[in-house]
Parts: structure tokens; C-alpha cells; sequence
């Protein structure tokens, strides 16, 4: 009896202990969702001054050559491709159903495609569906570790994109929706579309001085081009980051009350076991009594 109480105490032991892991989880990916948010939400006034700056550039003069939507490099050619996912686990089919997405839009595409990962797991999982991989991108683990990430992306990417391995680039994410949801989205960064340079060429000055575009023209324009693939992944990065965190915060609130379940069959158990002793006992000490009362007095005794 002693022996199944004992077990019984560590198994209630090791649930606590593990709870109490799932609830700083929890916690951690909660406040994680909110910075990553929020990360997304101060793009906005970047983003901004970037799309004035571009569309000044696209009314000055002609786009750069190697920048622009041209039929030739949008129907036909090589497919650069970034997808984000997750190093860590506990996150659900986070990262299969983004590499799913992936894979399903880039087959449905024209010309080969080669894929940058961002995350472990991920690649894994590109890795088994016979994607060609052209690098391997950790995970960033804050904030502020989102911008070295970009930068590293854009240096690696612009290299093989200035030899004429891809005409086109794209990345794939995962962007949350509403409580622990999230969809699997993609954009296209290359070439820019011809209707969005449009559609920037005719937004109206904010202010009543015109801007000039200083320098050489396609300087200028392809240092805004820079900065808005710069936005477009950081927000990418983010959006994924604020995703994963939230699936990792579902997967732990179904830890967490699995967890109780648990415990709650454990101390049921462990009550039943500890009380099944105790009459075991009681009725030992009330047979040992009614043994002594049966039994016939010794000679001598009155």
C-alpha cells in the first residue's frame, strides 16, 4: 500500500512540476505575441515615408531595369523563394501548414524555384517534399533580432538575384487572425508589380513642396526598393513570429487542462488508495479486538 501511495505522490509530483512549466510557457508566448505585434503595428510610418519615396522616384522617371514587372521575367525564369517557420516545436502543424502552402503556390508557378528557410523545422519539411534549398535562416528569438535576420536574407538573396539565378522572388508566411488562429499567406517582392508602381506614382504629396529625386534616379529608387524589401520581410518575420507564438500559446493551454485532467483522476486516486488503507487498518485493529473478546478467560483470571 505504502508503495502505490508513493508512486501515486510522485506521478501528482511530476504533473506540478510540469505544469508549472506549461504555465511560464504560456506566459512567455503570450508577451512574445504582444512585442511582436506591436513590432508590426511601428512598420506603419516606415512604410509610409518608404511609398512616398517610391512613388516620387516612379513619377520622376522610368523604374529600374531589373526592378520592374516586365511579361519575359513574370511568365517564365527561376523562383527565389523565403519561407518562415519555427525552430522550437510545440506549435501544432504551425510549420506544416505554411511548407504546404509553399509547396502547393510555387508547383502552381512557372519556371524552377529555390527556397531560403527561415527556421529548423521548416526546412526539414521542405526537405522532404524535394524543394531545392538554397540556405538554412535560425529562427530570431526577440525583436530586436528581427533586423540582422532581414539583413542577412537581403545580402544572401540580392547576391543570386545580381548572377540571373531567379527572375522572381517571393516569400511565404504564416499571419494571425483572431485568438489562436492564423492562415498562410505570400507575397510577391519581385519584380514590383506594375499596377502597385501605379497606384504609388498617383498618390498625392502630402505636403504643398513637391519632392525632387536628388542624385542619379535609379540610385535613389533602388535605395527605396531596399528599404520596402526590407519592410516587407521584417513584417513577414514578425507576422510568422506573432503566429507561432500564438499556436505555441493553444498548444499549452491544451497542455495546461490536460495537465488538470490529469491531476485531478491522480489526487482522485491517490484518495481512494490512501483511504482503502485505512480501512484495510481499521478493520484489522476491530477483527483483533473481536478476536480478544471471543476468546475465553486464562485460569486465574476474574
Amino acid at each position: 500500500m505504502s508503495e502505490s501511495t508513493a508512486s501515486l505522490r510522485r506521478k501528482i509530483s511530476s504533473a506540478g512540476d510540469l505544469q508549472s512549466v506549461v504555465r511560464t510557457m504560456k506566459a512567455l508566448a503570450a508577451s512574445s505575441i504582444g512585442q511582436y505585434e506591436k513590432s508590426v503595428l511601428a512598420l506603419a510610418d516606415y512604410n509610409r515615408t518608404v511609398e512616398l519615396g517610391l512613388g516620387a522616384c516612379f513619377r520622376a522617371g522610368k523604374p529600374a531595369a531589373l526592378m520592374v514587372e516586365r511579361k519575359k521575367q513574370t511568365d517564365a525564369g527561376a523562383i527565389g523563394a523565403v519561407v518562415f517557420g519555427s525552430d522550437q516545436g510545440l506549435v501544432g502543424q504551425f510549420n506544416d501548414v505554411v511548407a504546404d502552402y509553399a509547396i502547393k503556390t510555387l508547383a502552381a508557378l512557372p519556371g524552377k524555384s529555390q527556397v531560403w528557410a527561415v527556421g529548423e523545422r521548416v526546412h526539414a519539411r521542405l526537405s522532404d517534399a524535394g524543394l531545392p534549398l538554397m540556405g538554412l535562416f535560425s529562427v530570431p528569438n526577440s525583436v530586436q533580432a528581427i533586423t540582422p535576420l532581414v539583413g542577412q536574407i537581403q545580402i544572401e538573396s540580392e547576391a543570386h538575384r545580381a548572377k540571373g539565378e531567379y527572375a522572381r522572388l517571393y516569400v511565404f508566411h504564416n499571419r494571425p487572425q483572431s485568438a489562436a488562429l492564423y492562415e498562410p499567406v505570400s507575397q510577391r517582392l519581385l519584380p514590383l508589380d506594375a499596377q502597385w508602381q501605379q497606384g504609388l506614382a498617383n498618390v498625392r504629396w502630402p505636403t504643398k513642396n513637391l519632392p525632387e529625386v536628388m542624385c542619379s534616379g535609379t540610385v535613389t529608387l533602388s535605395a527605396f526598393i531596399r528599404g520596402y524589401l526590407f519592410i516587407s520581410l521584417f513584417r513577414a518575420c514578425a507576422e510568422s513570429l506573432a503566429s507561432e507564438n500564438a499556436s505555441r500559446l493553444a498548444a499549452m493551454e491544451r497542455a495546461d487542462k490536460n495537465i488538470n485532467d490529469l491531476l485531478e483522476n491522480l489526487h482522485g486516486t491517490f484518495h481512494r488508495v490512501r483511504q482503502s488503507g485505512i480501512d484495510e487498518e481499521l478493520f484489522d485493529v476491530i477483527s483483533g479486538f473481536e478476536a480478544l473478546a471471543r476468546s475465553p478467560l486464562q485460569p486465574g483470571n476474574k
